[in-house]
């Protein structure tokens, strides 16, 4: 007898965010419902929190993270709804990186993979304004820490302070560098 397949659905996370970025003069309380696709590992999805709370502004959006197809994770829109900044998470290819250079003011890569082989993916390649492009990479293991303690509903205190993340949860209290990379030419 055979079993039809059954589509997978996303998991739906709910995060509260007391977010204090001291470097960018932002003080929010935000609350995300972040959709987990299947094929998306909750360290991809985590990195997708962390670049929202790190590019925060009026107008940031997540998008439908892997499924979205041809968006990025994030977007930034103005009042007009015109397109300002694109991010990406992970592992993006350069294809993707030049197109966003092309449709917003500004784009960035955040990602929890080992910078070398982000870098050695897009070094060389055609990609519009590459040296505006800064990659930020976040240490593995402690996202992988972070990630395996998560539950679908948590609180989070999340502080900025010169490019690191101090992050407060339930289980602990976690220190995150963010490390900026440029796309050799």
């Amino acid at each position: 007898m055979l079993v039809p397949a059954v589509a997978q659905t996303a998991t739906i996370y709910t995060i509260a965010i007391d977010l204090a970025d001291m470097d960018r003069g932002v003080y929010e309380t935000v609350e995300l419902k972040v959709a987990r696709h299947p094929s998306e590992t909750a360290e991809y999805m985590l990195t997708r929190v962390f670049a929202y709370c790190l590019e925060y502004e009026e107008g940031i959006a997540l998008t439908d993270g892997v499924s979205s197809g041809d968006e990025p994770a994030l977007v930034v829109r103005d009042l007009t709804g015109r397109l300002t900044a694109w991010i990406e998470v992970g592992m993006p290819d350069a294809a993707r990186l030049h197109r966003g250079s092309k449709l917003a003011g500004r784009v960035a890569v955040y990602t929890h993979r080992d910078p070398r082989q982000v870098l050695a993916q897009l070094a060389g390649e055609k990609i519009h304004r590459a040296a505006e492009i800064p990659i930020y990479t976040f240490d593995r293991a402690v996202v992988e820490d972070i990630a395996g303690r998560m539950g679908r509903r948590t609180s989070w205190a999340l502080s900025v302070t010169e490019r690191e993340i101090h992050l407060s949860t339930a289980d602990g209290t976690f220190v995150l560098p963010v490390v900026e990379h440029r796309i050799p030419a």
